[in-house]
């Protein structure tokens, strides 16, 4: 009786071990399933009014606009390091006639003959939706499909991947990758110094408002050294506060088009990448024109050859495939 009372007690012990062991294992794999995550330093947020905020450990550096009664999306503002943007909504002696502005922005004047550029030209780029949103340690992107509409049909279907890529010292990349297909017919882009990516400095940038500077890769400066001249890239910097000097270089890329662009810019604070400065480009159906561009965004008016990394940098980075429509 008293072997019986004994080898009971050893076995109510061992399952006592045996259940502490499963319930300790237990709770072991709870806490690794709920042990918090990294916030990523890099973030896409969804806003009301067809708005997407681009954010940098929960400070906003740049805004997407994408609502459909828009002549077409674009992204205002561009924060610089001191937290000021360095871009700014339309021209600041002309704001009536150059209303389309609208700080940085993709759009072509000669489309199948047709504008896209003007307020109040015919074409509308319209958005059709959201593709993807993701957040990151380093970076985050936003995909978005359009369409090029005019005279109450569609010319082409563009995918367009804006990224934030973060950089020591406040600075940021801006990457656009563009996916650009005719629908059904060709489309001829006509030659034209408007399109394919206007950008428009804040007014203190200037050289007229703000004694700014314009430099090219090339080694051009100033407006007449350098208007309508092919370069790798291009930098307007300028002040943006009573102490501080930013600027953006706008970067051309070797699989582009016309590869080194030409370079529309002026004194009032503007320049723009022409696509088809060179001449006319037909689009054939099934295949689809792709470009990348970036925005180096600034402190300082840094060295020629700090942008030359930063350019070396932005060629050797693989471009994403937007052949297909991105799934979340």
């Amino acid at each position: 009786m008293k072997t019986n009372r004994n080898a009971l007690r050893v076995r109510c012990a061992t399952l006592l071990l045996l259940a502490t062991a499963l319930f300790l294992r237990a709770q072991s794999i709870t806490n690794a399933s709920f042990a918090p995550k990294p916030v990523p330093l890099m973030q896409v947020i969804p806003l009301p009014l067809d708005q997407v905020s681009f954010q940098r450990d929960g400070t906003e550096i740049a805004r997407y606009y994408f609502a459909t009664n828009l002549a077409r999306p674009f992204l205002y503002p561009i924060i610089g390091p001191s937290g000021r943007s360095l871009t700014r909504m339309g021209h600041p002696h002309d704001p009536e006639t150059h209303s389309h502005h609208n700080s940085v922005w993709i759009s072509h004047a000669a489309v199948n003959g047709l504008s896209f550029w003007e307020d109040r030209g015919p074409g509308k780029i319209v958005h059709q939706r959201v593709e993807r949103l993701e957040d990151g340690p380093e970076e985050c992107a936003l995909v978005v499909y359009n369409a090029w509409r005019a005279e109450n049909r569609v010319l082409l279907y563009e995918r367009r991947q804006m990224t934030a890529r973060n950089l020591p010292n406040h600075e940021w990349l801006l990457l656009l990758d563009l996916h650009l297909e005719a629908n059904g017919d060709e489309v001829t882009l006509g030659q034209t110094a408007f399109g394919l990516l206007g950008v428009r400095m804040a007014k203190t940038i200037g050289v007229l408002d703000g004694g700014g500077t314009l430099r090219n890769s090339e080694g051009g400066q100033g407006e007449t050294a350098i208007f309508r001249k092919p370069a790798r890239w291009m930098d307007y910097s300028g002040p943006i506060t009573a102490t501080a000097a930013e600027g953006i270089t706008l970067l051309d890329h070797p699989i582009n088009l016309n590869y080194p662009s030409v370079f529309h810019v002026r004194n009032d604070g503007w320049m723009g990448a022409a696509l088809t400065f060179p001449g006319k480009f037909k689009l054939a159906p099934g295949k689809p024109l792709r470009l990348r561009y970036g925005l180096y965004i600034h402190a300082g008016i840094p060295a020629p050859q700090q942008i030359e990394a930063c350019f070396t940098n932005f060629t050797n980075a693989t471009p994403p495939n937007l052949t297909q429509r991105v799934k979340p």
